[in-house]
């Protein structure tokens, strides 16, 4: 299901030095990610027949591109809270395809994402290069996604998960799917398995719409993509690492996935509304 807005925010228009801005800023992003990239695949030949699924260094590369995108296009990036420590699942508000960076830039992790982006052109092929965990949204398939979560999880991957199961215009938390925590109830994971909640905030520019770097409904990628690019002066996105929870102090999938909302909620709230933290 895809979130949707009538009220959408006005027709960007990007000026001439804009156009600069995003050719500068667009080429400087690209030659670090496609750079890094080519290494990263190169490391992979290495890395692998060694380590397997266990990636010592190569998520390194991703978060340090991560971060480096955020200083070239401008956009201020702020980390709030300590990561946790060890394999866990992470689970985060989704505003925009900024949230892969700045996720990214704040820990090593691995996303999970529908099956269907496996196959997307470009996307798709990054997505895999990095340690992405495609996963089929079909309950028949709830077997075989615990096992695939177990071995990652046993390689002490970080996973993330969006369970609003769609992005917004960033100025609400809509409510966490349930079915996506069922998997964590697994005997085989639950015990163990513990879960940090995080809140991605972006403030806009001043003077600009709030809702600037929301990317929702049936929004295009490309024109969202120059839009930010294009933007002086940026705004700033920050990252809130909540205190993880245990899976096992929940009775069911259900209160798991309303005590991690409600923590999300409050968290993204408090930075939105400008408060100290």
């Amino acid at each position: 299901m895809i979130w949707m807005s009538d009220d959408l925010p006005p027709n960007y228009q990007i000026t001439p030095m804009g156009w600069v801005r995003v050719v500068v800023r667009g080429t400087a992003v690209g030659i670090v990610m496609f750079g890094c990239l080519a290494f990263l695949l190169g490391l992979r030949l290495i890395e692998r027949p060694l380590f397997g699924q266990w990636r010592p260094v190569t998520p390194y590369i991703t978060q340090f591109v991560c971060r480096v995108a955020f200083v070239l296009i401008g956009i201020g990036y702020n980390r709030i809270g300590i990561p946790m420590a060890g394999a866990g699942a992470v689970v985060a508000n989704h505003t925009s395809w900024l949230d892969i960076f700045a996720l990214n830039a704040g820990k090593r992790i691995y996303f999970v994402s529908k099956a269907e982006v496996a196959g997307w052109p470009g996307i798709g092929w990054l997505a895999r290069a990095t340690g992405t965990v495609f996963i089929a949204r079909d309950r028949s398939q709830a077997v075989a996604q615990v096992k695939v979560f177990r071995s990652r999880l046993n390689y002490g991957h970080k996973l993330l998960f969006f369970p609003e199961g769609t992005s917004t215009d960033g100025q609400q938390v809509i409510a966490f799917k349930p079915t996506l925590f069922a998997a964590f109830f697994d005997a085989s994971l639950c015990d163990t398995l513990a879960i940090q909640p995080v809140s991605v905030v972006y403030n806009a520019p001043n003077g600009f719409d709030v809702r600037h770097y929301g990317w929702w409904g049936e929004m295009d990628f490309a024109s969202h993509l120059l839009k930010t690019l294009a933007q002086s002066p940026q705004g700033q996105v920050t990252v809130i690492y909540h205190d993880p929870v245990k899976v096992a102090d929940f009775k069911d999938r259900k209160a798991l996935a309303f005590h991690v909302h409600r923590v999300v909620c409050d968290g993204h709230l408090v930075h939105r509304s400008g408060e100290n933290f």
